[in-house]
């Protein structure tokens, strides 16, 4: 079996599973945000039920409106806040933590070897640390946060291997921009993305958390990377008084586990990608977007606000300035990553640049709030969609880039390599 079959099967109480079985699994995780939460807890009560399964196993995370920016979003993060209380959700995360697919995994909550659901399409992400998570409707967690159980459609695996070395400023959002790029927003419909391959063991957990975030924008229903020697680095240090024990240890796939399909790339001579609007399978290699003027650039979101993100932008930043005519955001993706950036000299840097900080949020994303964009403004961002009107106006458009990409295009205002400025 792969390592999602064997997680599917752990979890399902199975020996075994293959794809296409549709099984009853109880997750290890159920997670919801200050938009899912409050409609999953309204479908809980218009199903009778008055308590969670299990108050341990539900973690909220109020990110996308919060810090609140008006009434309504300060109303439906108070209803998540109340229902916590009142059921004894321990794991409850306000403003002040940040921004869900970088906390959990930070704080320990998530372990190698889970399996996760949650009412977020980026619930992929926890893949990166070898845990099989993907997302669900507001009702289907509601359902699953009453009787802890929930089903699944066993999902075929792609298995996409990285050969060769990977080169200066190309990372985790070029190697998924490449795979979105091959096999489009539909490739891996119902399918688990697995990353393998050299250049994979090359890369830091930031930028296997970046791929599997990104599984669903090829329409994966889950991206996973098997867990080694960065993993267990990694679970050592995600401790906190909200960490869970490991409960299954690390799951490896059987050698030679047949995959539904086999993708293979050659990252050797890999220029960093970018995603042109207005999809994100429209990627093609930074050079050749060179002549492309922009207005502004968000560096952050759940998919590029980590620490080493923040770093590589800032190694491109340091000592330069924005251009003028250039907004230039960033956005920590948790508390944790703008403390850590704040001791290492990280903000400084970018503030002297001209770099605007945010509190962590995930505002400029989806155009909620905190970067929106006007008709006719482009925008670099390192987030995950670039779909009409994302980030703000209809007629705006949105480039999907690294964090090193994103950097130079601020300070040359124009899409730009990081070797240009360098």
């Amino acid at each position: 079996m792969t390592i999602s079959e064997k997680i599917i099967a752990i979890h399902a109480g199975k020996d075994s599973v293959k794809p296409g079985d549709i099984v009853e699994v109880a997750p290890d995780v159920l997670m919801a945000n200050d938009v899912t939460a409050p409609p999953a807890i309204e479908e809980m009560a218009k199903m009778g039920a008055d308590k969670v399964f299990d108050p341990d196993r539900v973690v909220f995370v109020m990110d996308h409106f919060t810090p609140n920016k008006d009434i309504r979003s300060a109303t439906m993060c108070q209803k998540a806040r109340e229902f916590a209380k009142k059921q004894g959700i321990r794991r409850f995360f306000d403003g002040g933590y940040g921004i869900e697919h970088v906390v959990l995994p930070e704080l320990g909550i998530v372990r190698p070897g889970d399996l996760i659901v949650g009412a977020d399409s980026h619930t992929t992400t926890y893949g990166g640390l070898g845990a099989f998570s993907t997302g669900v409707g507001q009702t289907d967690l509601a359902g699953a946060m009453a009787l802890g159980k929930i089903w699944l459609k066993v999902p075929e695996t792609i298995r996409c291997v990285f050969n060769g070395n990977l080169p200066k400023w190309v990372g985790g959002k070029d190697l998924v921009l490449a795979v979105i790029g091959r096999i489009g927003v539909d490739g891996a419909l119902y399918c688990a993305l697995e990353f393998a391959g050299e250049a994979m063991r090359q890369l830091d957990m930031d930028g296997r958390f970046t791929m599997c975030n990104m599984a669903i924008e090829a329409g994966g229903k889950a991206g996973i990377v098997e867990p080694d020697e960065s993993t267990e680095e990694y679970v050592k240090e995600a401790q906190s008084e909200y960490a869970r024990p490991m409960k299954w240890g690390p799951v490896r796939g059987d050698p030679g586990a047949p995959a539904f399909k086999i993708l293979e790339f050659q990252v050797g001579d890999m220029e960093p990608q970018v995603a042109a609007p207005h999809i994100p399978s429209n990627v093609v290699p930074v050079s050749r977007l060179k002549d492309v003027k922009i207005d502004q650039v968000v560096i952050g979101s759940c998919t590029n606000g980590r620490l080493n993100d923040l770093r590589v932008a800032a190694e491109v930043l340091k000592g330069k300035k924005v251009d003028r005519w250039v907004r230039a955001l960033a956005v920590p993706g948790s508390q944790r990553v703008f403390l850590q950036a704040l001791k290492e000299g990280i903000i400084q840097t970018l503030a002297e640049a001209g770099v605007a900080i945010s509190a962590p949020t995930c505002g400029p994303c989806f155009g909620g709030h905190t970067g929106a964009i006007t008709a006719g403004e482009r925008c670099v961002s390192t987030t995950n969609r670039n779909f009409v009107g994302r980030m703000g106006h209809e007629k705006s458009e949105l480039y999907l880039a690294n964090p090193a990409v994103a950097a130079a295009s601020a300070i040359l205002g124009r899409i730009a390599h990081p070797g240009e400025v360098s």
